[in-house]
């Protein structure tokens, strides 16, 4: 029998993310999955999976990286060895290409379809010249689909959607609580806390005997009745979701659904979700189902969805129930990362993990 080549598949972790002490912490069963995003698990179909860190090229090395030529992008060969790298943003993409070049190269993207929005984009030559010279790229918003592959002009590479997931294994199910508690979690460049804690004053004086606990970095103080929280470890956020009757979101406008990882993770703990609706979310909250959408700026609007779940346990626990199915049978990192395999265009080389049914 002729042995069928191996296809080694390097993924490129930023210098700043630790990767042997990811998964120590993993090991302790302090974080999820034994890589971030769970791309360990691409080993199903790698017969040679590594993680790399590389350096930021910032400064002198950022514009070297305008200035490298561009090259071909390779086209996988039918029974041919292949070496590919793949990272999951594009900024570490630019580093990557700088410091890591591979025969083929993959790379998701975050930050680029914003950005192209707004005034002042001081990147966008260089995330553009990195972008084209990828093999493929991915994203986990169906919204940036065109805009990103406008920016990338009729022969750049194929932009493909694959849905986001998380680690179900460490984000559980709990029995939903009988003490009314509201959790907001996050502060990425998108979310929107002036809506947040406007609708979380209206909460607190409305439902008195509701907690409400924000874990959120910005400046602004909390409303009265509000506890808001710096940082929460991983294990202290699964149990922020656990103790939850509702997890609310607010976000600004924004193309790559700004708030899907906590929505999923919280979701995956059998709890509904509140989130100001922003496209390509309606992938991964299902309004009146598994959570209840509002509009953005809308700090009434959430309020109100909010009180309404509270004053409803018996219908949020079911809608908890609905996201914890919904997120077990189709957004897991096992779910992503076969997506991402797609992309790559690789074919299982172990049996699958088995799903999780909890």
């Amino acid at each position: 029998m002729t042995q069928q080549p191996v296809t080694a598949v390097d993924v490129v972790f930023p210098a700043t993310r630790d990767i042997p002490d990811w998964q120590a912490r993993h090991a302790a069963g302090e974080v999820p999955g034994r890589w971030p995003y769970g791309l360990d698990e691409l080993d199903r179909w790698s017969g040679a999976l590594t993680a790399t860190s590389v350096a930021d090229p910032s400064g002198t090395r950022s514009r070297l990286a305008r200035l490298l030529p561009r090259l071909g992008r390779a086209t996988p060969v039918p029974g041919a060895a292949r070496d590919i790298a793949l990272t999951w943003e594009e900024n570490t993409a630019v580093a990557m290409r700088r410091l890591h070049r591979r025969a083929e190269m993959y790379c998701g993207v975050i930050w680029v379809t914003d950005s192209l929005t707004r005034a002042g984009y001081p990147h966008a030559d260089l995330h553009r010249a990195t972008l084209r010279a990828m093999t493929g790229v991915w994203v986990i918003s169906r919204a940036q689909v065109e805009p990103l592959r406008d920016f990338l002009g009729p022969d750049g590479p194929p932009v493909s959607f694959i849905r986001f997931g998380v680690d179900d294994r460490f984000f559980t199910a709990a029995p939903y609580p009988q003490r009314p508690l509201v959790a907001s979690v996050g502060g990425d460049r998108d979310r929107d806390p002036d809506t947040l804690f406007a609708a979380l004053e209206q909460v607190a004086l409305r439902v008195p005997e509701a907690r409400i606990v924000v874990q959120s970095r910005s400046e602004r103080p909390a409303p009265a009745g509000v506890e808001k929280i710096d940082h929460l470890t991983h294990r202290q956020l699964r149990d922020l979701y656990r103790r939850a009757s509702v997890v609310a979101i607010a976000t600004r406008p924004n193309l790559h659904v700004s708030g899907m990882t906590v929505s999923l993770e919280a979701m995956a703990t059998g709890r509904p979700v509140v989130v100001t609706g922003s496209p390509g979310l309606e992938d991964y909250v299902e309004d009146g189902v598994t959570g209840l959408l509002t509009g953005q700026g809308d700090p009434a609007a959430l309020a109100d969805a909010v009180v309404e779940l509270l004053a409803e346990p018996d219908r949020a626990r079911r809608m908890g129930e609905a996201a914890r199915t919904a997120v077990t049978t189709g957004m897991t990192t096992r779910h992503l990362v076969a997506g991402l395999a797609g992309v790559l265009g690789l074919e299982p080389v172990a049996a699958p993990v088995q799903e999780s049914t909890a």
